[in-house]
């Protein structure tokens, strides 16, 4: 078949891979017809690449119709079923699932990492699952992961039940909005637009959108958001509690991670770190590793005393600097994690079956390739050309 798979720092291209087959009893087997590429699969362009090796399948946002099914799974799917895939791989069953925290399943932990669940796509520190940008994918756990969805609706409406709606719903809940409150998205990327049109849905009063892309500032605008332009301001946690009264929003959301704008020595040292050969560009990363920190700094720091600060964000450092003492003085929460994605589709699935359309699924993709041109779809999502917010490969 063919899939996209990682070869090198910044150099991902289609090849032809093995077909996926039931290895396990809970397996199952999916013909993709939708993927999508994320922002924390930029990431493995160069920061975490010295976890992937050359044929590394990417991918963890994927849906399409079920081929084959282990004995394991089978009273859970059946051929033909038409089902999206979460990108954490949960048991469903294990002392941390059964506590609603599925990104941290036991069943399926990278013990030789210190990592939670297993992902797709997401090189060695997660398990080293091959991904969902390819023709088929291999569903492990498939007796608890896949949602069955119906048919005859376009796939946008059910794809990002994959990884960003839930993302995005987990950083509003974590965020702790008080009814008719404010919150500032900082990031306006497929995680903070989703962010910003559930805040809404979920009675945020006042949404503060933070990016300095215009296309992305519009488009977050539609949806209520008051855009903030970071070339128009030299401190944005100083602009934030300027806006609110100056005390600042009720919560903050950082929906950019470790390779936010800002921070060139830390980009240098995180780009030079990837350079290295990869046994020592591990023990580097495990040891010292460092964020650009400015998205998460301007969320501690804006967010009002006593607020909270929800980072949805991927970040990976080991020795990154935070202002403890003036968030420990000014009471500030700051709440985190990989999406546990089953935790909240089953609040998210009637919004987004509802024919409104009110999270706005069916717009947030503004680029459809075939997966043929998906290297292309990778660099213009990295250099945010066109316009791109989100793209869809079609296998």
């Amino acid at each position: 078949m063919q899939a996209l798979t990682w070869q090198g720092n910044e150099d991902v291209r289609v090849t032809d891979v093995p077909d996926p087959r039931i290895e396990e009893p809970t397996d199952a087997i999916i013909k993709v017809t939708s993927t999508a590429i994320c922002g924390s699969d930029l990431h493995l362009y160069g920061v975490l690449g010295p976890y992937l090796k050359p044929g590394d399948v990417l991918g963890h946002e994927a849906m399409g119709v079920v081929e084959e099914v282990g004995p394991g799974a089978a009273a859970h799917l059946s051929v033909g079923d038409r089902v999206v895939v979460p990108f954490t791989i949960s048991c469903g069953h294990c002392w941390m699932c059964g506590r609603g925290l599925f990104a941290q399943c036991e069943t399926t932990q990278v013990r030789e990492h210190g990592k939670g669940a297993s992902l797709f796509g997401y090189t060695d520190l997660y398990g080293s699952v091959p991904g969902g940008q390819a023709e088929y994918l291999r569903v492990p756990q498939a007796q608890f992961g896949p949602i069955v969805v119906p048919d005859g609706t376009p796939d946008e409406r059910f794809l990002f039940l994959s990884d960003v709606l839930p993302t995005a719903w987990q950083a509003v809940r974590y965020a702790d909005i008080p009814p008719g409150g404010t919150v500032a998205v900082l990031g306006l990327g497929p995680i903070g637009q989703l962010a910003v049109r559930i805040a809404a849905h979920l009675g945020a009063g006042r949404i503060i959108g933070v990016d300095r892309v215009p296309e992305r500032l519009a488009l977050a605008a539609r949806y209520g958001a008051e855009p903030l332009n970071l070339e128009d301001v030299d401190d944005v946690a100083a602009a934030l509690i300027e806006l609110v009264g100056g005390r600042g929003p009720d919560a903050t959301i950082d929906a950019v991670g470790m390779e936010a704008h800002g921070g060139r020595f830390v980009a240098a040292a995180q780009k030079a770190t990837g350079m290295l050969p990869d046994a020592l560009a591990r023990k580097v990363t495990d040891k010292l590793a460092v964020d650009r920190l400015d998205a998460l700094h301007a969320a501690v720091k804006g967010v009002r005393r006593g607020g909270t600060a929800s980072v949805s964000g991927v970040y990976g450092g080991e020795v990154d600097a935070m202002p403890m003492m003036e968030m420990f003085d000014r009471g500030i929460q700051l709440r985190m994690g990989q999406a546990h994605v089953r935790r909240w589709t089953d609040e998210i699935l009637p919004l987004v079956l509802d024919p409104a359309d009110p999270l706005g699924t069916l717009d947030l993709a503004t680029h459809h390739l075939p997966l043929a041109e998906a290297p292309h779809g990778y660099e213009m999502f990295r250099d945010k050309h066109d316009g791109c917010v989100k793209v869809v490969l079609h296998p």
